[in-house]
């Protein structure tokens, strides 16, 4: 069963996704979404236009980061417990005061919006989230308003990604119209003052926004139309230059502070890896870290970010640990939460079912990595995730 955060029913599993498909095949109902991520990749390739698949699906460089970040998960292996069996499991958690259905949320994804059939990706994500419980971390780079795209939460909370712009004002302009619009966390991404190299991209000189993609949060600003002559509709050559000029703040420590002024919502830090980072954001009053090395996308010749995750849980002790990059199945996400991650980021996949079936495409992904999670962990001996500890996790040689 899949409901909303304040109506779950607590009898019920994720796992029971798959006894709804084996009594619609009694029917002879097969599905019509793939059940794995390498069928759901190689489905999705085919339906979106090349430009816009490979800027989803690539990475930095030859992409080495990008495929270390998912082979780290294959040298993690879960340990069986026994006689721990329990009919029910409980994957909600605790995060900045809200309680959540499950464990998983919808990383920030700049282009996600130009992955749906009708150019309306960031408000199917926005349904999909409310028909789920799992919340959406909306990107900066949307195609409709964050506004349009709050409105559809329902009763799922959100959060609101922030690219920070070199003008203080309308950085200002963008945290307080999130705010309003009722998102409930802002996340700064730290590793994206410049665009990393991308050879996929380069190739086809493919860069959507200096087309006038996903821009709509600047041309709806208020700020942002302030310091053009005449409007984006009007000029939408001057306001993409605009744009350009605004985009990516090149942040410090120094910086810190002034970020944290912004709002009294949850500020998260998007990028951290190294535990140092993790002390010093915390000792400067954030309220959360976000482990992730975006991917892969942004920088190659790094290591997995699962890597990095028990140290900076360690070092961030006690403040919730958010963390993506590489998830692509059920044991990911319980391998990342038995490592300390507080809450999962879902990337490339929720897009990929977006392309392939809509809304209703992101729903299957999400319901089905978390029942491949709650399953394993039925079958395996940890009926919640305070079960799961660095202890349940052993390195393959």
């Amino acid at each position: 069963m899949y409901l909303s955060v304040e109506g779950r029913d607590v009898t019920s599993n994720f796992g029971d996704y798959q006894l709804e498909i084996y009594l619609q095949g009694l029917g002879g109902v097969l599905p019509d979404l793939p059940m794995t991520y390498t069928e759901l990749a190689a489905k999705a390739q085919a339906a979106l236009p090349p430009g816009i698949w490979s800027y989803v699906a690539g990475g930095a460089g030859d992409e080495h980061t990008q495929r270390s970040n998912v082979a780290a998960f294959d040298k993690l292996g879960l340990v069986p417990r026994m006689l721990r069996a329990s009919k029910t499991r409980d994957l909600s958690i605790e995060l900045f005061g809200m309680r959540l259905p499950s464990p998983i949320f919808m990383a920030p994804v700049g282009v996600v919006g130009l992955c749906a059939q009708d150019g309306h990706g960031d408000i199917a994500t926005a349904k999909a989230a409310a028909r789920t419980g799992v919340p959406m971390v909306a990107s900066t780079l949307t195609v409709d308003p964050l506004e349009d795209v709050a409105a559809h939460f329902g009763d799922t909370p959100g959060m609101f990604q922030l690219y920070t712009p070199t003008d203080h004002d309308l950085a200002q302009s963008l945290v307080r119209r999130a705010e309003t619009a009722g998102f409930k966390a802002i996340v700064v991404t730290l590793d994206t003052w410049v665009p990393g190299w991308r050879p996929r991209d380069l190739s086809t000189s493919n860069f959507p926004q200096l087309r006038g993609h996903c821009l709509a949060n600047y041309f709806s600003d208020p700020v942002f139309r302030g310091m053009l002559a005449k409007s984006p509709e009007e000029d939408p050559k001057t306001a993409i230059l605009t744009w350009v000029a605004q985009f990516g703040n090149a942040l410090t420590w120094d910086d810190l502070p002034w970020l944290r002024s912004l709002t009294d919502l949850p500020l998260v830090l998007k990028g951290i890896c190294h535990p140092d980072d993790a002390r010093r954001a915390k000792d400067a009053g954030v309220d959360g870290i976000y482990c992730s090395n975006h991917g892969g996308r942004q920088a190659n010749g790094g290591i997995a970010a699962i890597e990095h995750l028990p140290d900076v849980v360690a070092a961030a002790d006690g403040l919730p640990v958010l963390f993506d990059s590489g998830i692509r199945n059920g044991s990911d996400i319980v391998k990342a939460l038995a490592l300390g991650a507080t809450a999962v980021g879902i990337g490339r996949p929720y897009p990929y079912g977006l392309a392939l079936g809509g809304v209703d495409g992101i729903v299957h992904v999400l319901r089905t990595l978390l029942a491949e999670a709650d399953l394993l962990m039925a079958v395996d001996g940890y009926p919640s995730i305070a079960d799961l500890t660095p202890d349940s996790i052993r390195r393959s040689h």
